[in-house]
């Protein structure tokens, strides 16, 4: 079925509305993700009512991963004993493009020219994923896509897939190998050897972020680690050596909605309290508690966000209104890739049928 027969059920301004949209009916892969992982989840977004024609039935589904992200091979998950979402079938074969039932195209390598689109016509209801986990900034000639597609696989709350970089769960009950439980410092580890550190892979001066460190470097020190800085030990890794600090600056390369990413959670991890820079603290609240950060829009000037960060430092009950929420909460990264093909999977399995067309991706992913 050509793309000029197939409709759209998802109006402009329905794929636009970013805060009002929580998730299409697909997104309830997502959430069958989340019970997989046997924990409550309290900061995503609900679920809408599954849709009546989406079928009940988990029958097998063969997924097609057209081009391995970034052209870095990696062997293809087994959903079922890692995730047990059965019958799902995953491969990077072109040749099961004729009885695939989905193929997922990561959006980097079609946009430049190292790969081409799957053919067309494409088989009888196949639905075509689109998969970015880049922000608008870094995602470029999404115009030249418009009515491919099917289904959104993103970072972003109202993609069709939503697959965040991290999650955040209240602890109930058992753990799992799936989450990380956060613990409250004890007294003797509240204050950390040293005070903030950051690593940057990407260094551009045009960044707003490099702005915000030259600006910050001015009141305190500030340790940087990556290629702009010294090298990350090679005995160590990002979260071990953020856990000798007591703030961590998790900040974006590029200002978007929802697009945060594994600079916060790493943070969270290492038990450092993450100073951000990226979209609205509103949007940063949708997947963490108000204390459990400090977004440096909270401060007129970054002199004065300095001095609070040195006044924490001297005031250990002040220090553990950032810290005290952790008791109650487990968090979760997103395994790349395997996790999203595993949900990719699960989604298409409970959307048989649907052939949906998104119609304005540049409008909606660029709003």
């Amino acid at each position: 079925m050509g793309a000029g027969e197939r409709r759209t059920s998802l109006s402009h301004r329905e794929k636009c509305c970013v805060l009002r949209r929580t998730c299409s009916s697909v997104c309830v892969a997502t959430v069958g993700f989340v019970s997989i992982l046997g924990v409550s989840l309290l900061w995503l977004p609900e679920p809408r009512i599954v849709d009546p024609l989406v079928s009940k039935v988990n029958s097998p589904v063969t997924i097609l991963i057209w081009t391995q992200p970034f052209g870095h091979y990696s062997s293809l998950p087994d959903c079922s004993e890692l995730y047990q979402i059965n019958q799902c079938t995953l491969t990077d074969d072109a040749r099961a493009y004729l009885h695939a039932d989905a193929v997922i195209v990561h959006h980097r390598e079609v946009a430049t020219g190292k790969a081409d689109l799957p053919p067309e016509p494409r088989p009888r209801a196949q639905k075509w994923i689109w998969m970015n986990f880049e922000s608008p900034t870094h995602t470029h000639r999404l115009k030249y896509f418009e009515g491919v597609f099917n289904l959104t696989m993103t970072y972003r709350t109202d993609s069709d897939i939503f697959v965040p970089y991290g999650y955040l769960f209240r602890n109930k009950g058992a753990q799992n190998h799936f989450v990380h439980p956060l613990r409250v410092p004890t007294r003797s580890r509240l204050h950390r050897p040293r005070l903030v550190v950051w690593v940057v892979s990407n260094w551009s001066e045009s960044h707003a972020r490099v702005a915000f460190y030259y600006s910050l470097s001015r009141y305190i020190r500030v340790d940087v680690f990556g290629r702009a800085g010294q090298p990350v030990p090679k005995d160590s890794s990002v979260v071990r050596l953020v856990e000798r600090y007591q703030f961590y600056l998790a900040l974006e390369n590029s200002q978007h909605t929802d697009y945060i990413t594994e600079k916060l959670w790493n943070a969270v991890q290492a038990g450092a309290i993450p100073v951000v820079l990226g979209p609205s603290r509103q949007n940063y609240e949708r997947f963490l508690p108000p204390e459990a950060f400090i977004h440096v829009d909270d401060f007129p000037t970054v002199r004065g966000l300095a001095r609070y960060l040195m006044m924490l430092r001297r005031n250990p009950a002040r220090l553990r209104r950032h810290l005290n929420w952790r008791g109650s909460y487990s968090m979760h990264q997103a395994s790349f890739w395997s996790e999203h093909y595993c949900t990719a999977c699960n989604a298409v399995m409970r959307n048989r049928g649907r052939t949906d067309v998104v119609q304005h991706l540049s409008d909606w992913f660029e709003s």
